[in-house]
């Protein structure tokens, strides 16, 4: 099927980086995104070096005492997740103290978007700039997905709700672990029930590993449907991976295609059914 697209849904692809081939219409030239500046790498303090010895008849060193940083003891999650409404659940992922992730967040990153939405968008975890403002998907990751969303007609507030399988930063942006990744799935579960998406985007391997409790590479998972508590699931690349890797751009936009397509197919039964 060909896209006639306008001007605008034009530049919006433009910004993504994806060449498009119309019929009855010159080939379009897309400028990608530059990507942006290589994460800091976080490092370890150089341990101290060891006290010299006394000389002898000389009075002992002063030893300064040092005072620990008490912290809440971790526990578990907080109980009744499955029958949260959205206040209750956005306060309990807020006070959750149920891994270390807690340790080190300066807010946790709930979700932002349109509760009434029939897509929902899944990412992996808070980068840096999302524990800071405490939304998914900000920076030049968040922009690409901006794009990405205006193709398809949606943003991030209109039409479409985006979340993270974590909700605390990993330090240093490291991989997600699965004990984390096991602590945060109830409250995406949760989040699915009360939004019922009638299709979700899983962006990146995390979220698809979580989604679908697979290892399989997203390479071998794209152009099919798969389902998560019954809701159709299309998997693709995530933002930050495309920044890094622009051919691959043009395999998302083909993947943003299919979902648009599966979802038609959902309403046109729906629409024959009714």
């Amino acid at each position: 099927m060909s896209l006639q697209l306008d001007a605008r849904r034009q530049a919006m692809l433009a910004e993504m980086g994806v060449r498009l081939f119309q019929p009855h219409a010159p080939m379009v030239r897309i400028d990608a995104i530059p990507p942006g500046p290589p994460g800091q790498a976080v490092g370890l303090a150089a341990p101290g070096t060891a006290p010299a010895r006394n000389a002898p008849g000389s009075a002992p060193p002063r030893v300064q005492e040092v005072v620990p940083v008490l912290r809440a003891p971790l526990g578990d999650r907080p109980t009744g997740v499955e029958a949260m409404d959205w206040d209750a659940l956005a306060a309990a992922v807020g006070g959750c103290r149920a891994c270390k992730l807690c340790n080190g967040r300066r807010s946790t990153v709930f979700g932002v978007g349109d509760q009434q939405a029939d897509w929902l968008v899944v990412g992996e975890a808070p980068g840096e700039q999302e524990d800071l403002q405490g939304e998914p998907f900000v920076g030049q990751a968040g922009r690409l997905l901006d794009n990405m969303l205006a193709a398809l007609g949606l943003d991030r507030q209109r039409g479409v709700y985006i979340a993270n399988v974590l909700k605390c930063r990993p330090p240093g942006n490291r991989n997600p672990e699965p004990d984390e990744v096991a602590q945060c799935e109830p409250f995406l579960r949760r989040q699915v029930a009360l939004l019922q998406p009638r299709i979700i985007l899983a962006m990146g391997r995390f979220a698809v590993q979580s989604l679908l409790g697979t290892t399989e590479p997203i390479g071998r998972l794209r152009g099919r449907v798969h389902r998560y508590e019954g809701v159709p699931v299309v998997v693709t690349y995530h933002p930050a991976y495309l920044l890094r890797n622009l051919p691959d751009k043009a395999k998302a936009w083909e993947d943003l295609c299919y979902a648009r397509s599966t979802m038609q197919d959902l309403q046109t039964r729906q629409a024959t059914q009714s």
